[in-house]
């Protein structure tokens, strides 16, 4: 059998341990799978795109796991309003090649997002830092502020959109934490004035520099999220060429980051290097420092990973027949005739979570 965990059981276990606790141990899991970097099958994840977006699978594995996330970007998504961005992923036995896992990963790459940046802030960020600039108000800004704020000790963030709309939802959901001050800026040069920390969410699929040059200032760190796929940045590329730049996996962010701005021989470092202290992340406390991220496969297999322990710990989630059972593996037909008109019975669990779900 095959545990399932879908969109409202998501967010009854997130909601149960609470998103602090969750971002911290999801943060920890992550960093522990970049340090077993070179035991990971990796690959750039495998693109589809149209003129209304792109589909994507991005798969890893070790050699006890598989993992893939199925994961779509459509920004003109908003306006029919539907998500702009939705995931779903698996964990499978490399062993036996059978799936152990089957999650919702929306919710899940919000906060796994979230967990990264705030990770690599943290090696990378000045250790003094208390203001970042939210640019891009959309559906992961408030988990990349509470990931800031409980995981580095951000207390104000200046936050911006062209979206009004956006930045009063934020205002809104973040006010259960009174610590975090909310400050609205009237622009993006309004919000990065004085920032420790810019953070880019932005989701136009487009050439954009919502940062430029003008804006920096010594000792920033900037987290440029929003820029992960080809046709699609949020960087100048001068900001680039005067900072100290961090990518996930240098061969899908040279075709994806910000930096697909950048000749192919543009210096840059991968993030597995500084966490396992093979180099530093800030050299020095004026260095501008970019962390170019695009989402890579070895995060998703963290949060499934991280997931499934959580269900099987909590008892959360239903338990599907995804592959067929018989008692003669090489008879795949026979299951037909074994009374295919009568619909299998429902577990007591499976019927009250098939209720819920309704």
């Amino acid at each position: 059998m095959t545990r399932f965990l879908d969109v409202p059981a998501t967010y009854r276990l997130v909601a149960d341990i609470g998103v602090p606790r969750f971002l911290s141990e999801l943060a920890e899991t992550i960093r522990a799978d970049y340090l077993r970097w070179r035991e990971f099958d990796k690959s750039p994840r495998v693109a589809c795109h149209s003129q209304a977006g792109v589909i994507e699978l991005m798969p890893v594995a070790d050699s006890n796991l598989f993992a893939f996330k199925y994961v779509n970007g459509h920004p003109i998504n908003a306006e029919r309003g539907i998500q702009t961005v939705m995931a779903f992923g698996a964990l499978a036995s490399v062993d036996t090649g059978y799936p152990l896992f089957l999650s919702e990963l929306t919710l899940t790459t919000a906060l796994r997002t979230a967990a990264t940046s705030a990770l690599v802030a943290r090696n990378l960020a000045r250790p003094d830092s208390q203001r970042m600039a939210l640019i891009g108000n959309g559906a992961q800004s408030e988990f990349q502020a509470i990931a800031f704020h409980t995981l580095l000790g951000i207390n104000e963030i200046r936050v911006f959109d062209v979206d009004a709309r956006a930045t009063d939802k934020l205002v809104r959901n973040l006010a259960p934490w009174p610590a975090l001050r909310i400050v609205r800026a009237t622009s993006t040069a309004d919000a990065v004035r004085g920032a420790d920390i810019v953070t880019t969410v932005t989701a136009d699929k487009t050439y954009a520099t919502i940062v430029t040059p003008d804006m920096i200032e010594p000792g920033m760190h900037l987290n440029a999220v929003g820029g992960d796929c080809p046709g699609k940045t949020e960087l100048h590329a001068d900001v680039l060429r005067m900072s100290r730049v961090i990518v996930e996996y240098e061969p899908q962010t040279r075709i994806e980051g910000d930096i697909q701005q950048l000749p192919a021989d543009s210096p840059v470092t991968e993030l597995w290097r500084v966490l396992a202290g093979e180099v530093a992340g800030r050299e020095h406390a004026d260095q501008v420092t970019v962390f170019d991220s695009v989402g890579f496969a070895l995060e998703d297999y963290s949060a499934l990973r991280y997931l499934h322990a959580l269900a099987q710990r909590h008892d959360v989630g239903i338990d599907v027949a995804l592959i067929p059972t018989a008692s003669d593996p090489k008879d795949l037909f026979g299951g037909l005739t074994q009374t295919a008109a009568t619909p299998a019975a429902l577990t007591p669990k499976q019927a009250n979570a098939f209720a819920f779900t309704r």
